[in-house]
């Protein structure tokens, strides 16, 4: 999973679009869950709610939004804010000591 946000310069994207898909990227990097059937059914659980999420707003925008990406990147970080991870994180096993 990306641990470093995506650049906004030397791009050739309007800024706009890079916000829409750094957006949708965050949206759907996920940390692994921790082995436990309970956090991986957790956390496919929450991977499907949020891509319903950035379904809905990607949709929404090629319907009725085709002068401009709008408010799209926002409304995605919204909806996501309201689906935080709640499931026990994957650490490997040579970080577990670490702290």
């Amino acid at each position: 999973m990306s641990e470093q946000p995506l650049s906004h310069h030397s791009n050739p994207l309007p800024a706009d679009v890079v916000d829409l898909v750094t957006a949708v990227v965050g949206a759907l990097d996920l940390p692994l869950p921790a082995t436990t059937d309970a956090d991986e059914r957790t956390y496919h659980r929450l991977l499907g709610r949020r891509a319903i999420a950035v379904f809905i707003a990607l949709s929404t925008l090629l319907k009725f939004h085709s002068d401009g990406v709008g408010n799209d990147a926002e409304w995605i970080r919204t909806r996501i804010a309201e689906l935080p991870v709640t499931y026990e994180v994957f650490v490997p096993v040579q970080e577990r000591g670490a702290g």
